[in-house]
Order: C-alpha cells, then sequence, then structure tokens
C-alpha cells in the first residue's frame, strides 16, 4: 500500500518540490494552498506522470475554520497519513523595525506561527488514532540567529523551532517524529513574495552565489521521512556551500 504525505504550501517553491519527489517515489499526495489553479494542475501533473492518487485542497492555513473543516471532513481512504509537512510560510518585507509595517507582522505570524499551529492540531487525531506519524516543520536558519532587518520574519522561525521542540516531547508518547528543518537562502518565489514582486531585488538576493534549490529540500525531507521508525532527525539545518549562517553569505565579485 502506498504511503500518504500531507503538504500545505504545494503551489510553488519547496512545496510543489516536495509534492514531485514523494510522487515519483509512489507516494500518494495531499497537496494543498490558496490557489485553485495551479493546484489542480499540479495535482493532474502528479497523478497522470506518476500514477499515484492525489487530493488537492484549497484553503488558507491562516483561517482556522478553513484548515478544520478540509481535515475533518477527508473522506476515509484520505485519513491514513504517514507524514505531514508544514511547509505554508512567507516573509512579508525586510525593513528595520521602525519602519516596518504592521499588516506584514500580521502576515507572518497567521501563516508561519497560527498556521503552522492550526494545521498540526486538526492533523493529531488522525496521527494519534493511527498509533504513529511524522511532522515535519519548515523552519529557517533565521530561526537560528537573527539578522538585520529580519524582526518578525526571524521571531516567526524562531517560534517555529520552539513549537517542534515541544511537539517532539509533548508527542512521543503518542510515537509522533517532529523533524525540523531549517533551509538558508534557497531560490525559489520566497524573495520575490518578500520584496512584493519586485523582481531586480528578489534577484539580488541570489547573486554572487549558487543558493539552494527547492528540489535540495525535497530530497532531504525525503530522506527524512524514510528512516527506520526508531530513527528520527531531530532538527538539521541546510544551507548552500557559501552561506555560513542567517547573516554570512560569501559573495564573489
Amino acid at each position: 500500500m502506498n504511503k500518504t504525505i500531507f503538504i500545505t504550501g504545494a503551489t510553488s517553491g519547496f512545496g510543489k518540490a516536495i509534492a514531485e519527489k514523494f510522487a515519483a517515489e509512489n507516494w500518494n499526495c495531499i497537496i494543498t494552498g490558496r490557489r485553485k489553479n495551479k493546484l489542480d494542475k499540479l495535482a493532474t501533473t502528479l497523478s497522470s506522470n506518476h500514477n499515484i492518487k492525489v487530493l488537492p485542497l484549497v484553503f488558507d492555513v491562516s483561517k482556522k475554520d478553513e484548515v478544520f473543516a478540509a481535515i475533518d471532513t477527508l473522506k476515509t481512504e484520505w485519513r491514513n497519513i504517514d507524514v505531514l509537512v508544514n511547509n505554508a510560510g512567507l516573509a512579508a518585507g525586510r525593513d528595520l523595525f521602525d519602519k516596518a509595517i504592521l499588516d506584514d507582522f500580521d502576515a507572518m505570524i497567521d501563516t508561519n506561527v497560527k498556521g503552522l499551529l492550526y494545521v498540526s492540531k486538526a492533523m493529531l487525531p488522525l496521527m494519534i488514532e493511527k498509533g504513529k506519524g511524522h511532522f515535519i516543520n519548515i523552519g529557517s536558519t533565521a530561526g537560528k540567529e537573527v539578522y538585520k532587518e529580519g524582526n518578525v520574519y526571524c521571531a516567526s522561525k524562531f517560534a517555529v523551532n520552539a513549537i517542534s521542540q515541544a511537539q517532539r516531547m509533548d508527542l512521543l508518547q503518542h510515537k509522533i517524529k517532529v523533524t525540523c528543518i531549517n533551509p538558508g537562502a534557497a531560490e525559489t518565489e520566497f524573495s520575490l513574495v518578500r520584496f512584493k514582486g519586485d523582481e531586480e531585488k528578489a534577484k539580488a538576493v541570489y547573486a554572487g552565489y549558487k543558493p539552494l534549490f527547492a528540489e535540495d529540500i525535497a530530497n532531504t525531507i525525503f530522506y527524512c521521512a524514510n528512516l527506520p521508525e526508531h530513527v528520527c532527525i531531530n532538527d538539521l539545518v541546510i544551507t548552500s556551500l557559501a552561506q555560513a549562517n542567517s547573516f554570512y553569505t560569501y559573495k564573489e565579485e
């Protein structure tokens, strides 16, 4: 029987690459996101290319009622979930604290922190009933050290790190693994979203070095999800060779 993975934020970036990797390895996929057209297109591609089952669910992780409605009403054939990847997240703006926009603060906290909490809580009854499971939370190097103009984005990823540690302790009794993956700079839509469509600023983030790519994270997550049942990678920081930590990257002239 094929295993099943549930991925939030699957319409682009890490989420899409994770879905493509697991589908290629014969996992059934529940993919979620806010953009129905992209989600449906990905679902069609995955199912036709890999002959696996795909369920697209359109909801916003920051909307508690939408999250619980989507997960609580899953049909029986989709309730046997092996891995949850809490991937949905964003950075909004990169400004000094005194110049930052409150709406950006709200967007990051609502998605990166509350969204992860809502999906995790909604998923728990299914994994507790199953007697095992695996939460894979996408953190960041920004959750390890704060960098200038990172303020609330960093705070949200510090929260992901803390929540992951707490889940790991609290859910041991249910045999649920918790892994926190902390990527460094990766060339996806991330910076384009952060800079609100400014392509020049987004490209500058990755100039002068080779960053990570979404496929690198997908491959790492696949490895973590396929270890023996008694083995759990608790916390993993992954960067490109050029990056030392959240704030230092060696860029060639």
